[in-house]
């Protein structure tokens, strides 16, 4: 009688293939996982599409198996498909003295380590990162939020948003006149663009002599409200924008959203990269930053934002809305979206 992996390989059979890979995991059976996840990507040298089957045999190693299995998947080719990157997935559930002797070098164990850091460790003192990979420190800074960060499980993730802003009525806007401020534009679109590249989304950004409010009218279409945070409520937001693809494209992750999130603040506060952190939290404290929505808007994604700079007397907008219209998983695995 023929092993039921071997099978269910030759038979093709994905969801024989997925119903083999939980029943491991269950069982904690992790070499016959890394054995399943071989042979489907073998099979595909005959033709045979089992790269899904794969993937998720990948999944449960990043987020399940002891950190002697989740390391080594943690690749820069792996996870494609996932429910967000491999090196976010083994980091959400792996501390990194547990996880870090088993990551390969390179770029995702930097990542692996920054998503460490989210969560409230400081690897600052391990040489092995690349600083390079990115240029943010290796611990949260004083003046940063506790930024949200994703949990992920067998067959579905959560990536909750900040808390909600109470929005208010902002009346008698008028529209700024446009100033040229293109890093500070580009900064604010590049939080959400993968939203209108890879997904149902819009995403505009304008910098204005004047306020936040008049950087608001000049991208409303009519009227909108607003509610003012704190900047280190905005950084958590624009950390968080970054870090999503929105509601169909790829998750970046949390890392990724928090430099995003670092380098918007450095250009708002014109100042030059790479900052101090004590430049950073000035910057951060001076600006004058809002939550902003069109009324009547219904977008299960948004995260526009408005800033001041009293200083300069200018103000930009951010508009970034996304919607997930239809449910169509493409993967053994789903994800829990924020309504």
């Amino acid at each position: 009688m023929k092993h039921p992996v071997v099978e269910a390989v030759e038979r093709g059979d994905l969801d024989a293939l997925v119903r083999l890979v939980d029943g491991l995991a269950a069982s904690r059976d992790w070499p016959a996982i890394v054995d399943l996840r071989d042979r489907c990507r073998h099979a595909l040298e005959r033709g045979l599409q089992l790269w899904p089957a794969a993937e998720y045999a990948e999944y449960r190693l990043a987020l399940d198996a002891p950190p002697a299995f989740a390391g080594p998947v943690v690749t820069e080719t792996a996870g494609r498909f996932a429910l967000g990157p491999l090196w976010e997935v083994a980091a959400s559930t792996h501390s990194w003295a547990e996880l870090g002797p088993h990551l390969p070098s390179g770029p995702t164990r930097a990542l692996a380590a920054h998503e460490r850091v989210m969560r409230g460790e400081d690897v600052q003192g391990d040489p092995t990162i690349d600083p390079a990979v990115l240029e943010i420190p290796l611990m949260l800074e004083r003046w940063e939020p506790q930024y949200p960060v994703a949990t992920y499980r067998s067959s579905q993730a959560e990536f909750p948003a900040p808390p909600a802003v109470d929005l208010r009525p902002w009346p008698d806007a008028v529209a700024g006149d446009a100033v040229d401020d293109s890093e500070g534009v580009e900064a604010l679109v590049a939080l959400a663009l993968p939203w209108a590249e890879q997904s149902n989304g819009a995403v505009a950004a304008v910098a204005v002599r004047g306020d936040g409010g008049a950087a608001m009218a000049a991208l409303a279409t009519g009227p909108f409200a607003a509610g003012e945070i704190s900047g280190a409520d905005a950084m958590a937001w624009m950390a968080w924008t970054a870090a999503s693809g929105g509601a169909y494209g790829r998750r970046r992750g949390g890392p990724l959203g928090r430099f995003a999130a670092w380098w918007a603040l450095t250009m708002l506060g014109d100042l030059d990269w790479p900052a101090e952190s004590a430049d950073l939290a000035a910057a951060c404290d001076r600006l004058v930053w809002h939550r902003w929505e069109p009324i009547g808007a219904t977008h299960g994604w948004s995260a526009s934002l408005a800033v001041t700079d009293p200083e300069r007397g200018l103000g930009w907008a951010l508009y970034a809305v996304d919607d997930a219209r239809d449910e169509s998983p493409q993967s053994p695995v789903t994800s829990h979206q924020p309504e």
